[in-house]
């Protein structure tokens, strides 16, 4: 039985026509294409709603974008000392 649904949608004549050449040439079926297309376009979105979220939350804590390297530095200088002083 078949896990994927149908759907049309439509496309201007100039893009279907770079879209069908494109598969062509990658030697894929529009649908991978398409597909490809969308997981892109939601990961995108996703990686810019959690950076507004991270964006926000540094504000609320006063944090700037020049506070973050060296507040890397120091958690990673953190987390080594952490480890060397753990027993073997």
């Amino acid at each position: 039985m078949r896990e994927s649904k149908v759907r049309s949608f439509s496309l201007p004549p100039a893009q279907l026509k770079e879209v069908e050449a494109r598969a062509k040439k990658e030697n894929r079926t529009m649908s991978e294409l398409i597909r490809e297309a969308l997981r892109r376009y939601l990961y995108e979105r996703d990686l810019e709603e959690l950076r507004a979220k991270s964006q926000a939350r540094a504000a609320r804590l006063g944090i700037t974008e020049a506070d973050i390297v060296p507040l890397i530095h120091q958690l990673r200088r953190e987390r080594r000392d952490k480890k060397i002083k753990q027993p073997a």
